[in-house]
């Protein structure tokens, strides 16, 4: 295996969502200290990155935003302060932190605090935790949010070490993407540790009411109190996913592997912080149903925390290796059919995005340009579900074994690296294409990577379980009572296909007969509410108001909030209504959800 210390083998392309030049100096170790002040909602302290300066230079560049820089040092905390200066704000970027240095400078300490509002941090009130007493806090630094609350080099093509202190309020519990604690210290201070090198996005902090049960040696959970025991339960499977996913693509090499579930604002659905993933609370569904998404963010333990997207157009690199590693781990827990109905669903997503970017836009390519735009705008369905299908094809083409041996390779020759498009496409031409002749025609790799859509040459996708769910559709729009369809053992993904596949104007006596004979109003499962209101919004079904109310107040999810609030926006007096509940709800909504839907919908007046 490469040394975990050791420089790209490649040239990285720049990067252009950072204002870093790690080419000239690049930071590989960092140490942080910082002070938790929910009262101000602020983090206090500094940080101390060491240089690599092969080239000599006289300047380091760091990225930051919404910062209070106060000092500089040089050569650590008791060092000599040197002069700095913050670039041209970008609304975007932030701005650039040019730091005057030596060439010998083997070290600088960066004294600052963070400013209310900054983008990565969610200041959550007590009413906002399950548990309603204690307040809460949780970063999302993807994908150029950590540059909110640590100066940094904040691109996925650098990578350091860390660690770091943390004083928090002496009721609470600080964790972050590394070596944690599993009880309180009675003195609020924390120290962690993280031995493997990672980008700037997958450093994360969190500090709350929290408490952790043990699930195997190497796996557990953190949850507040009131949450613990319902998610223990959901995550019993956690180290079968584990072995499943060592048994694919190799060892583990973070080795704890702990899940954290947060309050319902988080905006995603996971994020996978190395040691920590972070886990929304709308997949605690009662039935284990959700899990896939935490086999997700376990496959990224591979696919992106250990090879990384060297800049953010490469973020399929991420993501489509993800989405098809998370399918194969639940294939072997759960069996071919349950894999196949994911792949359906991930489908008909992708085909939606497609439909609504476009079907010739450039932004249905797998390499993007971003550049000048914020790279949220590429965390869609193209990069996880068309980048899963190029795989796919590619195992459709080569057969599985084949692709298997392919992709374990790549991830035990490029472990803790970064790696681009140009360079993963030589690779693969290298490893797989030229070792069978006519293969690149066929899999038409250069109209996957930079052509829009969907290659004509990608396998279909189908799902036996979901045949009987269509089954059941035709018989329900045939006139047969929905209380009489055969329906007993459906998972929430086969419910879900049954509503994606509804007529788009039922009227609103035919979603009552719906909801009489399953409830769907009254689930609790995410999922299907959220495949639900889009229906009861177009018919103005009444019946859901107050629960449509209810979950855009309280859940945070982007990927649920979105298709909600544009089906309200096409409604009749819909307009006025989004934009009456967002002003309510924005408060509990994380920065990367605000800003999304204060585009969308406008930012409300105070």
């Amino acid at each position: 295996m490469p040394d975990l210390l050791a420089p790209p083998t490649r040239h990285t392309p720049t990067d252009p969502h950072s204002f870093a030049r790690p080419a000239e100096v690049s930071v590989h170790h960092l140490k942080l200290h910082l002070t938790v002040d929910f009262a101000a909602q602020t983090l206090t302290g500094h940080a101390t990155w060491q240089l690599a300066n092969p080239t000599g230079a006289t300047e380091l560049f760091l990225d930051a935003r919404s910062l209070h820089i106060e000092e500089v040092l040089l050569d650590g905390l008791h060092g000599s302060p040197t002069t700095f200066t913050m670039g041209e704000e970008d609304a975007v970027l932030g701005q650039s932190l040019r730091i005057v240095i030596e060439p010998t400078t083997e070290a600088v300490t960066i004294r600052y605090r963070t400013t209310p509002g900054a983008a990565a941090l969610q200041w959550l009130s007590p009413e906002q935790t399950a548990g309603r007493v204690h307040p809460f806090l949780f970063t999302q630094s993807q994908a150029i949010l950590a540059r909110t609350w640590i100066p940094c080099q904040d691109s996925p093509g650098v990578r350091f070490t860390y660690e770091a202190q943390v004083q928090a309020p002496t009721e609470l519990l600080a964790l972050m993407s590394a070596e944690n604690p599993q009880q309180r210290s009675t003195s609020g201070s924390y120290r962690f540790r993280m031995d493997q090198p990672i980008p700037a996005y997958l450093m994360a902090l969190a500090v709350g009411n929290l408490e952790f049960q043990a699930l195997s040696p190497r796996t557990g959970v953190y949850a507040e109190p009131e949450t613990l025991p319902v998610a223990t339960s959901e995550f019993a499977d956690l180290e079968n996913m584990v072995v499943a996913a060592e048994d694919l693509y190799g060892p583990y090499r973070w080795e704890r592997y702990d899940l954290l579930v947060l309050p319902p604002s988080f905006p995603f659905g996971g994020m996978e912080n190395p040691r920590l993933t972070f886990v929304t609370p709308t997949i605690l569904a009662g039935d284990r149903s959700l899990t896939s998404l935490v086999a997700h963010e376990l496959a990224h333990s591979w696919s992106g925390n250990l090879v990384t997207n060297a800049t953010w157009n490469d973020f399929w690199l991420n993501e489509g290796f993800t989405v098809y590693f998370e399918r194969r781990i639940m294939e072997k827990l759960y069996g071919r059919p349950y894999a196949d109905m994911l792949q359906v669903l991930g489908h008909t997503g992708l085909l939606h995005t497609i439909a609504e970017l476009g079907p010739e836009s450039p932004d249905t390519h797998l390499h993007l340009a971003l550049a000048g735009r914020d790279p949220d705008e590429g965390l869609n369905e193209i990069a996880y579900e068309k980048g899963d299908y190029l795989l796919l094809t590619l195992e459709h083409l080569v057969g599985r074994d084949v692709l298997d041996t392919f992709i374990k390779e790549y991830f035990a020759r490029h472990s803790f690296q970064s790696m681009d498009t140009d360079s993963f496409v030589a690779y693969l031409r290298r490893e797989l294409l030229d070792t069978h002749p006519g293969l690149e025609e066929q899999v038409q790799l250069d109209v996957w990577i930079n052509g829009p859509g969907i290659p004509s040459v990608a396998p279909p996708v189908s799902s036996a379980r979901f045949a009987a769910v269509e089954e059941a559709l035709g018989q329900w729009q045939a006139g047969t009572p929905a209380s009489s369809l055969a329906t007993s053992g459906w998972s929430s993904h086969e419910w879900v296909h049954f509503l994606h596949g509804l007529p788009p104007a039922l009227p609103s006596e035919k979603l009552a007969e719906l909801d009489a004979a399953f409830g769907f109003t009254q689930s609790g499962n995410s999922e299907i509410l959220a495949a639900w209101f889009p229906h009861t919004i177009a018919a103005g079904y009444s019946a859901a108001d107050e629960a449509l109310h209810t979950f855009l107040t309280r859940v945070g999810r982007r990927k649920f909030l979105v298709p909600l609030y544009k089906a309200l926006l096409a409604t009749p007096g819909g307009p006025a209504r989004a934009r009456q509940i967002y002003a309510e709800a924005r408060p509990n909504y994380h920065a990367v959800a605000s800003v999304t839907f204060d585009a969308l919908l406008g930012k409300p007046t105070e």
